[in-house]
């Protein structure tokens, strides 16, 4: 699986973490809804040049559009909503501040 992110801004370390969101806990990757490809963040995407910026409608959430850095499990939308902000394969934090870009992502309710 390919994750985008290498060639923009900082370089993208083991764990999905890029040069704008480095945390311990900065682990997933995003596919997002318009090209299909694997992001570390909105920013990286931006970057990349994918130049048709769209969420993922909601009727599309039980599709699999969240890879964990920790394992590489691939959840789905509405499994990463409801993980409590972990990785319910291994177990690994995911940072509960990328709550604050879901409207970035996902279609709001």
């Amino acid at each position: 699986m390919e994750i985008h992110g290498k060639q923009v801004k900082g370089a993208m370390d083991g764990e999905t973490r890029c040069g704008h969101y480095h945390q311990a806990n900065d682990r997933i990757a995003i596919k997002f809804y318009c090209c299909q490809e694997y992001f570390p963040c909105y920013q990286c995407h931006e970057a990349y040049g994918c130049g048709v910026i769209q969420v993922w409608p909601r009727e599309r959430f039980d599709q699999q559009a969240i890879l964990c850095g920790g394992c590489g499990t691939e959840l789905t939308i509405n499994d990463y909503l409801a993980s409590g902000n972990s990785c319910p394969s291994c177990g690994v934090s995911f940072n509960p501040g990328c709550a604050l870009h879901y409207h970035l992502y996902f279609e709001k309710s």
